[in-house]
C-alpha cells in the first residue's frame, strides 16, 4: 500500500512567478499558506502506518521539494510526468487528482492525502480496504450550493455516467478525509469518460469541475467499496479555536485528523502557527526516515 501527497508551497518564488504570470492575479495568501506541518504527516505515517511501502510527493516543480525532505525515501512526482502539458500549469487541486493513478509504480491499493491530513493514532490496512474493497463515509446531499458542493455533484454524477446509471436526485458525499483507491477501478473510470473530465479541466476552480469524490464514487456504486466511515477528525479554523485542535493533539480520540485553514490576519496566523507546531512537536518529538 502507497500513500500519494499533494503539495504546494506559496513561499516559493519560483512558483509566484508561474502563478501570477498564468493567472494574471496577485497569489491567494490563504488558500498557498504554508504551516509548516508537513513534515508531522511523515512523522505519522512513520510511526502509525509502518504497512505504507512507498510515500510519492507530488509537486508542480522541483522547487516545490522542502529541503528537509529525504529524496531516498520520499518519491518526487512532477505535475507534468502525470498531466498532459496542455493543462499545464494548473493550479487547481481538482485537476492534479485527475491523474494520480497515473504515478509510475504506483501500487493497487493507494491512499491519497492531502497536506493537511495527519495520522495521530495506529492504523491497520484493515482500517481503509475491509475484505479488499476501499472504506469510506459517505453521505447522502440534495442540495449543491457552493463551489465544493456543485464539484461534488458533478463527480457523483460523472461516476453514474461511467457506469451507465442515470444521475439521482441525491448525489453522495465522501469524507473529508484522506481517500483510499485501487488504481486498476481509477484508470478504468477515467478511461469510461475521459473526454467529459477532460472537457472539465481547468488552471483554477470552476463550478464545472469534477473532483477526486468521482473515483470514490465510482468505487461505490460498483460495488468496490463500503460505505464506512474512517476514524477521522475535521477542525476549520474558521470553527475550532486553535486551543481546541491543540487539546486534540494530546489526546487524540480518532485516528486521523484534517486541519483546515481560513483567512485570518497575519498576526493571528503566526500565533495559531507557533501554538500548532509546538503542539505537533510534542506529539511526534522524533524525526521520521523521510526527514534529512
Amino acid at each position: 500500500m502507497d500513500i500519494v501527497i499533494t503539495y504546494v508551497d506559496g513561499r516559493d518564488p519560483a512558483w509566484q512567478q508561474d502563478y501570477e504570470r498564468t493567472m494574471n492575479v496577485p497569489v491567494m495568501v490563504k488558500r498557498y499558506r504554508d504551516w509548516d506541518t508537513l513534515r508531522f504527516l511523515f512523522r505519522g505515517i512513520e510511526r502509525h502506518m509502518p504497512f505504507i511501502r512507498n510515500v510519492w510527493l507530488v509537486v508542480s516543480r522541483d522547487s516545490q521539494v522542502p529541503a528537509w525532505i529525504d529524496r531516498s525515501q520520499v518519491h518526487v512526482v512532477l505535475h507534468e510526468e502525470i498531466i498532459p502539458a496542455e493543462y499545464l500549469p494548473t493550479f487547481n487541486s481538482t485537476t492534479i487528482e485527475m491523474f494520480l493513478h497515473r504515478i509510475p509504480g504506483l501500487s493497487e491499493q493507494f491512499l491519497y492525502f492531502n497536506d493537511d491530513m495527519y495520522p495521530v493514532m495506529d492504523m491497520t490496512p484493515e482500517d481503509f480496504y475491509p475484505g479488499g474493497k476501499t472504506a469510506m463515509g459517505f453521505a447522502r446531499c440534495l442540495f449543491a450550493r457552493g463551489m465544493y458542493k456543485r464539484q461534488t455533484r458533478n463527480s457523483d454524477w460523472l461516476a453514474r455516467e461511467a457506469l451507465g446509471l442515470k444521475p439521482g436526485l441525491f448525489f453522495r458525499r465522501p469524507q473529508h478525509t484522506c481517500s483510499p483507491m485501487l488504481r486498476s477501478f481509477s484508470e478504468e473510470a477515467f478511461g469510461r469518460v475521459a473526454p467529459q473530465i477532460l472537457s472539465r479541466l481547468s488552471r483554477a476552480r470552476t463550478m464545472e469541475n469534477c473532483n477526486q469524490y468521482f473515483f470514490l464514487d465510482y468505487l461505490l456504486y460498483s460495488g468496490r467499496a463500503v460505505s464506512r466511515r474512517l476514524s477521522n477528525k475535521h477542525f476549520s479554523l474558521a470553527a475550532a479555536s486553535i486551543g481546541r485542535i491543540c487539546a486534540f493533539l494530546e489526546q487524540p480520540n480518532r485516528k486521523l485528523v484534517c486541519i483546515n485553514d481560513v483567512h485570518m490576519k497575519e498576526s493571528v496566523f503566526q500565533q495559531a502557527r507557533e501554538r500548532l507546531l509546538a503542539a505537533f512537536s510534542h506529539h511526534f518529538p522524533e524525526p521520521s526516515r523521510f526527514e534529512r
